[in-house]
């Protein structure tokens, strides 16, 4: 999949996705006073793909961040690419245009860019946010091969998925399910692209620290790059819409950096064989089904 001059990627539905993202989830009240400072950074820094959900509790600081970087002439609205998701207890068709009038207003957002099921749930009632036109685009997150098979195959389907969030990294690449939404048309987008940051919430603390892997390591140093953006480029160069997250300028200026370099076929092999199948976020104590978000 081609990036065009903006770095963006389109989707099948026409709209186009900028390749990287800025994730917006902060675990605890202390990082949520840092998110809004840290996405006005991402947005001065070159960002203009933002990723929030109504679940992160998140909306009205990033909203703020987002208004005052339009009010001060650094983007214009029509410049940022927002994603916003329904969280699991809106599924209900009534319930489906409240979660996502909730996150307008607190955003102060006329309408959203992407609108994703958080979980594998009803598609349905999503689509009629889309003909309203309080929202662009619709896709999903955390669905496997069997559960697109069972969106794409339902009758009277009357907006494709553009793409499926989920964890995707070297320990947990995602090949087949890549595979498979490649086949459809369907984008790949990818969270914890660096392992987590290892909260104790979501995170399995059992798994190791990806950025501490030496294979990575040896890729980064034959780069003169750091292990976080040789992982970062590795799934741009798949076709793969990137998300990232940090509360330090120094970091979020260095990942932008992810397109002034490109890996080797040989190196992309490399960093293939680092597959483990192994997953860092624990989705099933929320689902109450595992392993959701692997590509079985």
């Amino acid at each position: 999949m081609e990036l065009d001059k903006d770095r963006c990627i389109k989707m099948n539905d026409g709209n186009k996705i900028p390749a990287l993202g800025f994730g917006t989830y902060s675990p605890d009240a202390v990082q949520k006073s840092k998110c809004e400072e840290a996405t006005k950074v991402a947005i001065e820094v070159g960002f203009r793909h933002i990723d929030g959900a109504f679940v992160y509790g998140i909306e009205e600081e990033v909203g703020r961040a987002v208004h005052e970087k339009i009010a001060d002439g650094t983007v214009k609205r029509e410049d940022i690419f927002y994603t916003g998701k329904l969280w699991s207890t809106f599924h209900r068709p009534e319930l489906v245009r409240s979660c996502l009038e909730q996150s307008l207003k607190k955003l102060k957002f006329d309408y959203l860019d992407l609108f994703i099921i958080h979980n594998p749930m009803s598609l349905k009632a999503m689509e009629a946010c889309k003909d309203a036109g309080l929202v662009k685009s619709i896709g999903v997150s955390n669905f496997n091969i069997r559960q697109l098979e069972m969106i794409l195959n339902k009758p009277g389907l009357k907006y494709k998925p553009v793409l499926n969030q989920v964890e995707c990294h070297p320990y947990l690449n995602q090949g087949k399910l890549l595979a498979f939404c490649k086949s459809k048309d369907i984008l790949l987008e990818a969270y914890c692209v660096l392992g987590s940051q290892r909260d104790k919430m979501w995170i399995d603390q059992s798994t190791p620290v990806l950025l501490e892997d030496p294979v990575l390591g040896a890729v980064a140093k034959k780069y003169n790059r750091s292990p976080a953006l040789v992982a970062l480029r590795y799934q741009l160069q798949r076709g793969i819409v990137v998300l990232f997250k940090s509360y330090t300028r120094k970091r979020i200026e260095e990942n932008f950096q992810v397109f002034d370099f490109q890996l080797s076929e040989e190196d992309m092999k490399t960093i293939d064989g680092m597959n483990k199948n192994r997953s860092y976020v624990r989705l099933e104590q929320f689902l109450g089904h595992p392993q959701l978000y692997t590509d079985e």
